[in-house]
């Protein structure tokens, strides 16, 4: 099924979120940086039992599309974190099962659930359904969005990125950003 978007692209829906942490998490490595909360399922096994080589194959067109913006605007490439893969892994399984809503919630948690030392993180997800590229559209959607746009052009060194698709098609993708110290 195909749905009509407030960006009026006709047979496709694609809707964004941006999430960037301005406050200090208490109780973690993190200093700078406002996260919306919830309660998150971190179980890696139950949450990734959908993974297949198709999310990963998106997983990684993401990845390798935003680092070729970055190269094309003077910025430093970022490097692939397996740590920070599987919480916006877990993010996206948990969306696209409609354990947690679309949203930045549970951001604060995910952050927390990756064992290193930053400065800042940064979150963009999107979900959408009926593209054949789903992951190009998604960074599409971010570069033309003030917000991921900001996330993807940050001070950030590394990211992971998660793919999930539900049993209706719907794809969602999550990107976390940090900035270790």
């Amino acid at each position: 099924m195909f749905r009509q978007t407030a960006f009026g692209m006709a047979l496709s829906t694609l809707v964004l979120a941006s999430g960037l942490m301005t406050a200090p998490i208490p109780g973690n490595n993190f200093t700078k940086k406002n996260a919306h909360t919830q309660s998150f399922n971190t179980s890696s096994q139950a949450a990734l039992s959908n993974f297949n080589s198709q999310n990963s194959t998106l997983e990684k067109l993401v990845f390798e599309q935003i680092n070729q913006y970055r190269a094309s605007q003077g910025l430093s490439q970022l490097t692939l974190n397996a740590n920070i893969t599987q919480q916006a892994r877990i993010h996206s399984q948990n969306m696209a099962k409609g354990t947690v809503k679309f949203s930045h919630h549970g951001f604060e948690q995910r952050v927390k659930a990756i064992p290193l030392k930053y400065d800042s993180a940064g979150e963009n997800v999107a979900f959408n359904i009926g593209y054949s590229d789903p992951a190009h559209q998604a960074v599409v959607g971010w570069l033309n969005s003030p917000g991921h746009l900001k996330n993807i052009q940050g001070k950030y060194k590394l990211t992971g990125v998660g793919v999930a698709t539900n049993a209706k098609g719907e794809v969602y993708l999550t990107q976390i950003f940090i900035n270790t110290r």
